[in-house]
């Protein structure tokens, strides 16, 4: 990090997938940046649902329905997006290969958000979570219950290369709708997917005694610390 340039933005509107191309463009030119930020309710699936012939079809029913579904450039299953979700977003510029760096890129998002939930008193470790949406090992979990989930995308120009790395975190959403979509969404497709409401959890869950907004202040604060220590 110590040549790159770099900042921390806190966005509290919705988001788009441009935006983020604007972040790696920025990443090829040195400079690396994290954001946080959260979405409007919906949810997000990757390119390769694109093999589903029905995609565009479901997509107008769910936007009928008041969820609209966005395609993404990374990997993985479909998400759910909302104000009761928390995402943070790194790019930065990176040399050498990928496949090398591929774990450590995870593992320092990962270790990032940890720290900021510690400071919470919430304690997590990586690990895969059976039956959560989009699960990997890569995962953030409290117990046995998933609370993030992480995800990155890597590209190439001109014999420079950049990364984005994203974590989704579970702040104040109710499992069971996010959960109930998530599955609509994969039997209407026909991808034979099914997801448990019980492999999750939240913030809100893990800190009864604490309101939501003052969740969210305190993790966009520690978050924010943790981002300018490292």
């Amino acid at each position: 990090m110590a040549e790159e340039r770099a900042r921390v933005e806190i966005l509290c509107a919705p988001l788009e997938e441009e935006r983020e191309v604007d972040w790696l463009q920025s990443a090829l030119d040195g400079e690396a940046r994290a954001v946080l930020w959260h979405g409007v309710q919906g949810l997000v699936v990757p390119a390769s649902y694109r093999r589903f012939p029905n995609l565009d079809a479901v997509r107008e029913r769910f936007v009928r329905d008041g969820w609209p579904v966005r395609v993404r450039r990374s990997g993985g299953r479909p998400v759910p997006q909302g104000p009761g979700i928390l995402n943070l977003s790194l790019t930065r510029p990176l040399g050498g290969s990928a496949g090398v760096a591929f774990g450590a890129v995870y593992d320092d998002l990962c270790v990032t958000l940890a720290a900021a939930l510690a400071r919470l008193g919430v304690a997590t470790r990586q690990a895969e979570v059976p039956g959560s949406f989009c699960d990997g090992r890569h995962n953030l979990a409290v117990g046995a219950r998933k609370i993030a989930g992480t995800a990155q995308y890597w590209i190439r120009r001109g014999g420079r290369q950049a990364v984005l790395a994203h974590a989704l975190l579970l702040v104040d959403v109710d499992t069971e709708v996010i959960t109930a979509r998530l599955n609509e969404l994969e039997t209407t497709l026909g991808s034979g997917r099914r997801y448990l409401a019980g492999a999750v959890t939240t913030l809100a869950r893990e800190l009864p005694s604490t309101g939501a907004e003052e969740i969210f202040d305190l993790v966009r604060r520690h978050l924010a610390d943790v981002l300018a220590q490292r």
